[in-house]
């Protein structure tokens, strides 16, 4: 008898059964303790040994005019991608290359200006070894991460930095965990390094990640998101409070800015300043504006970053904000709703 095929609910609620049934041992919290533990210890026997080698490597990507081409196999490869992003993204040109791929074609990327950073925790990685001497026929400088100062990788190199760790994470300490952290640690320090030495600035990593919430706040400024023109609600001193009033309804900003005979911002007039005036039963035909304004009110420059005008908005819980050239007049007006669109928030 062919039973009926199980719904989608059976089979989450039959998921949800199994893995209630099969728990992990409480050993493997303790387990995972001590691989974080190992890991740990990993990094910080590399703060005891880092010396004169690490500022070598330093001023050696510092010196050359090319870029830095990072390599590896296997676990080493994965963790060469990430230290290319790092340092790509932190003002150190660099790019990943397969060593295999680099036996085939890829090699024609690396220039005599160059730094070819070959990571090998053993230091014998055949693939790497195989296209060392054409690095050097190139007149690529190399530096080379291994755990084995007196591998072939290390002897070649033009500057070796010691990765090595007293064991592996993995309980056999076959697989490759602190030693990659390692490596990977090491990395981040040189790139670092790297950025501080190149005078490398929060807008320089915004130029560099402009897709990003970060480059967004970096990069973004007042005048990119401000509205202009006739979308600024803006009454002339002197004007009627019902007037004031109109403005906030046409323009729908939840407040209109006051401004003298010149276009200079003499005051703010909000939603929350008309139900105040509403509850002392303010006459909105008899009434002129200024009388129930906000004097010299908080403005911000159109230069400013849209990130500070949030901080500012949050400091004094106000929604809008008018915008004022260096010589106080209005030029825009910016609302929380702007910034939300545009991502700043």
């Amino acid at each position: 008898m062919i039973s009926a095929p199980r719904t989608p609910e059976q089979s989450a609620s039959s998921d949800v059964e199994h893995a209630s049934a099969v728990r992990a041992s409480p050993a493997a919290l303790e387990l995972a303790r001590r691989v974080l533990q190992i890991e740990a210890d990993a990094i910080r026997g590399m703060i005891e040994r880092l010396d004169g080698r690490f500022l070598d490597a330093v001023s050696l990507v510092l010196a050359r005019s090319g870029r830095v081409v990072v390599s590896g196999i296997g676990k080493s490869g994965h963790v060469a991608r990430k230290i290319a992003s790092t340092l790509a993204s932190t003002g150190t040109p660099a790019y990943f290359v397969h060593p295999a791929e680099a036996s085939h074609g890829d090699l024609g990327m690396v220039m005599s200006g160059d730094v070819f950073i070959g990571i090998s925790y053993s230091g014998e990685s055949e693939e790497l070894l195989h296209i060392v001497p054409l690095l050097k026929r190139r007149g690529a400088k190399l530096i080379a991460l291994t755990g084995n100062a007196a591998s072939t990788l290390a002897r070649e190199a033009d500057v070796h930095l010691d990765v090595a760790v007293a064991q592996e994470a993995c309980p056999l300490n076959l697989a490759p965990t602190a030693s990659t952290t390692a490596s990977l640690a090491l990395g981040d320090a040189l790139a670092v390094a790297l950025l501080d030495a190149r005078g490398f600035s929060a807008d320089d990593f915004a130029r560099s990640h402009p897709g990003g919430t970060l480059g967004r706040k970096l990069l973004t400024h007042v005048s990119d998101v401000m509205r202009t023109g006739t979308a600024v609600p803006a009454v002339a001193l002197g004007a009627m409070l019902l007037e004031g009033v109109i403005e906030i309804s046409r323009k729908g900003m939840g407040m209109t800015a006051v401004v003298d005979d010149s276009q200079r911002l003499v005051g703010i007039f909000t939603d929350g300043d008309l139900r105040r005036s509403l509850e002392r039963d303010v006459n909105l035909r008899a009434t002129r504006i200024e009388e129930v304004m906000t004097r010299s009110p908080r403005s911000v420059r159109p230069e400013a970053l849209a990130a500070e005008a949030v901080e500012m908005m949050e400091r004094t819980k106000s929604t809008q904000i008018p915008v004022v050239d260096a010589e106080g007049h209005l030029v825009g007006a910016l609302n929380i709703h702007d910034l939300f669109r545009s991502k700043v928030v």
